[in-house]
């Protein structure tokens, strides 16, 4: 932050750079002088760093539960929602029950290909990839969708190589709450916020490829204030 406060305060760089870490006016202060930048190290039990995640925003933050699915934690909450159909059944859920405007939230798809089944993974040309797309709404932004890794599959009859999901997989798309002034006045006063959008794929067997199909998936989670006060000092 003191680079927000030194003599190329004025520059643009230095501004937007400085915008990045402070929401209200966006300029640097004195009470900010060495103020940490925000970050979550985890830690394994013998205190050894096997993960390190940093936000760009000082506002906007990931959740520890969004965390904790992206490093692969294996739980899935009683509000999932499943959808099954002919060639895959489907579990989606949000990391978060309960979000605030500056949250970087998960929504999970675990998705299992029904025996003799296979989903089309990126990198596969001509047919429809597995992928899923967040409907607009202002103020809340789709970031990375991640794939696990996929596996060949030949298809001797046109002796054709291409990478699918055959197993059971994750994917997680991380969704931003953005924490701005004006996204902050917008969800002031509302007590939910509704995520919905739409999964895409198309599954074939050894012999026959189904049409390409969409899933519509919602998910309601509660909205709570961003808390801004410093707690007091202890004494």
């Amino acid at each position: 932050m003191e680079w927000g406060l030194g003599p190329d305060k004025e520059s643009a760089v230095v501004t937007a750079e400085v915008r990045k870490l402070v929401s209200g006016s966006g300029r640097a202060s004195e009470m900010m002088r060495g103020m940490a930048l925000p970050g979550t190290f985890m830690l394994d039990r013998r205190g050894r760093v096997t993960a390190r995640f940093f936000e760009d925003f000082y506002v906007d933050r990931n959740t520890v539960s969004s965390v904790m699915v992206r490093l692969g934690a294996d739980s899935t909450p009683v509000a999932a929602t499943r959808v099954t159909s002919d060639q895959l059944d489907l579990t989606t859920f949000v990391s978060d029950p309960s979000v605030a405007p500056g949250n970087r939230v998960s929504l999970v798809f675990d998705v299992a290909p029904k025996p003799g089944m296979h989903v089309y993974a990126p990198g596969a040309a001509g047919y429809t990839v597995i992928g899923f797309t967040l409907d607009p709404q202002p103020f809340v932004s789709a970031l990375g969708l991640s794939y696990p890794n996929s596996e060949i599959y030949h298809f001797k009859p046109l002796n054709e190589r291409v990478p699918v999901f055959m197993k059971p997989f994750r994917l997680v798309q991380d969704v931003l709450i953005e924490g701005t002034p004006q996204a902050q006045a917008a969800f002031k006063g509302k007590s939910g916020l509704t995520l919905s959008g739409t999964i895409a794929y198309q599954a074939c067997d050894d012999k026959v490829c189904f049409n390409p199909t969409t899933v519509p998936v919602t998910w309601t989670v509660s909205l709570r204030s961003l808390i801004t006060e410093r707690p007091a000092a202890p004494r």
